[in-house]
């Protein structure tokens, strides 16, 4: 019988993994997810599979690569046959409660088509979670959980996200809005306890104490450090400009640089972060609610404490993409780089057999798509084969598990949303990318445009885009031949499992089917 009982899997929004202290920043200190490091075991080398909010958490969620699952956007439903990890939890009565965002859209026209419309609060309409306080927090929630909480707390306001929580306000007691980010040096109108990582981490321990000893699953999704980059005090100017990293990129990357990323270095988002005073302005403000997230995960460490619960709960603490902050004269996220596409991954297992792994850090490639397998195996799930694209991290943790090596990472970008298919002159059936990553080089398929090709070894920094460059075509088919391979190998077939599929094979004829006979008996 498994020792895991409980599974809580908490994600942050858009965290960079180099802004956390355990995994090498010089000054943002985060000695609560530094202790969850030194509990579990920290994987150096995580990827996500797609540099964008939506079909990231997907993969997350599915345990599927974005082009199996097929939500390659923020806007795009995930289809209705698609399996979550809440459904198959729910197979082992785990109710998967939900605290903060999702990014999930219900299939609309897959509910239609099938005639089972079903209303707000069900659990085809909620990504099979049980959604306790579900809180996106990019946009106004007027109606939401949170929005009503605040009012409880005297924000009176019938939008109190964008008038408190999002807007600042200075020594003089002026407001300004948070959206513009020369406002982000100034503390939130809203209170620190009564912020969006206070109170989303708040309602997670409120149900923790009333569950008691019954097991419970729970996804704490927070919406920080994402935009808008507002910090309430004294988190707003805990940092200064010299306890920042720098922005990574070389003025040679504007020098003919791919259409693809011109694109993006076009959006506005962009130009203001490759100014100097956007980027300074903003990567305090961006270390300020990271340190916030740490102190709250704190105080949530201690509940579990009390609780009993390090003893029988796995955990697992990610990220779904980084942020660009400027690095590479682009801001927000989406393409390959690796201040995107790497994460932070930290897996606690409570297993007596993850002794000897506790505090090590891992080398090993692995992925957004290996946490629900992991999930499902410390839960004494059978792993069904013939959907899950991913693999169990618990290879990882445990002794003597065989840990099979991952060659390359892989991730998705569908960009038919964006400006940049615009002044491209792209239609939106136009706009699909993928990347490998091996040790050694990242090379990126862009469809109907020239690849992009970094020499990781030479180029840490992916400053030097060698997809054009004379005398690496050897390289590029290679890496276009491992994308080809990669394609051929995602599961398809998921209506049947695989023991199935080994029960039917040639049985034609019991079935009393003889096609193709002559004289045979």
């Amino acid at each position: 019988m498994s020792s895991v009982r409980n599974f809580l899997f908490i994600m942050c929004d858009q965290l960079r993994a180099d802004h956390l202290s355990c995994y090498g920043h010089p000054h943002l200190q985060t000695p609560a997810v530094d202790q969850l490091a030194r509990r579990g075991v920290l994987f150096e080398r995580a990827f996500v599979q797609s540099g964008v909010c939506g079909p990231s958490r997907m993969s997350f969620y599915t345990g599927r690569y974005v082009s199996s699952h097929r939500a390659t956007w923020n806007r795009v439903p995930l289809p209705l046959d698609e399996w979550l990890l809440g459904d198959y939890l729910d197979g082992l009565d785990h109710e998967l409660v939900l605290f903060g965002k999702t990014h999930w859209l219900p299939d609309e026209q897959g509910l239609a088509r099938l005639g089972t419309a079903q209303a707000p609060g069900q659990p085809a309409r909620q990504g099979g979670f049980v959604e306790l306080a579900r809180h996106d927090g990019h946009h106004a929630e007027p109606d939401g959980p949170y929005a009503r909480w605040l009012r409880d707390r005297g924000y009176d306001s019938p939008d109190p996200w964008s008038e408190f929580a999002i807007s600042t306000v200075d020594a003089s007691g002026r407001v300004h809005s948070g959206w513009q980010m020369r406002n982000v040096h100034l503390p939130a109108r809203v209170r620190e306890e009564h912020s969006e990582t206070a109170y989303t981490v708040g309602q997670a321990i409120e149900y923790l104490r009333a569950r008691g000893s019954r097991p419970w699953s729970m996804h704490l999704s927070l919406v920080k450090p994402h935009w808008p980059y507002v910090a309430p005090s004294p988190y707003h100017a805990m940092y200064g400009v010299e306890q920042c990293l720098e922005p990574v990129r070389d003025a040679g990357e504007r020098s003919d640089p791919h259409p693809a990323y011109a694109a993006y270095m076009a959006h506005p988002e962009s130009r203001n972060f490759a100014r100097e005073e956007v980027w300074r302005r903003v990567r305090p403000a961006y270390q300020g609610l990271v340190r916030q997230v740490d102190d709250h995960l704190g105080r949530l460490w201690e509940e579990l404490d009390r609780l009993g619960r390090w003893e029988d709960t796995l955990v697992v603490f990610t990220s779904d993409h980084g942020d660009y902050l400027g690095d590479h004269w682009l801001g927000e996220k989406e393409l390959f780089h690796d201040c995107v596409q790497r994460v932070p991954l930290i897996v606690y297992d409570p297993s007596s057999r993850a002794g000897a792994t506790r505090g090590t850090r891992s080398q090993a490639l692995v992925e957004a798509i290996d946490v629900v397998p992991t999930a499902l195996e410390a839960l004494g799930a059978e792993l069904p084969e013939h959907r899950i694209e991913g693999r169990s991290l618990l290879a990882h943790t445990r002794d003597g598990a065989a840990a099979p090596a991952r060659d390359a990472v892989f991730s998705e970008l569908d960009f038919s949303f964006r400006q940049a298919r615009l002044d491209l002159g792209l239609g939106p059936a136009q706009c699909q990318a993928a990347m490998v990553r091996e040790e050694r080089w990242k090379y990126v398929d862009w469809q109907g445009l020239p690849p992009q090709l970094f020499d990781l070894q030479e180029d840490p920094g992916e400053l030097r885009d060698l997809g054009r460059a004379a005398g690496y075509e050897p390289v590029r088919s290679r890496m276009r031949e491992r994308l080809h391979a990669w394609r051929q190998d995602l599961k398809r077939r998921t209506t049947v499992s695989l023991g199935e599929v080994e029960r039917k094979t040639a049985t034609h004829r019991r079935a009393g089917v003889h096609y193709g006979l002559w004289d045979e008996s």
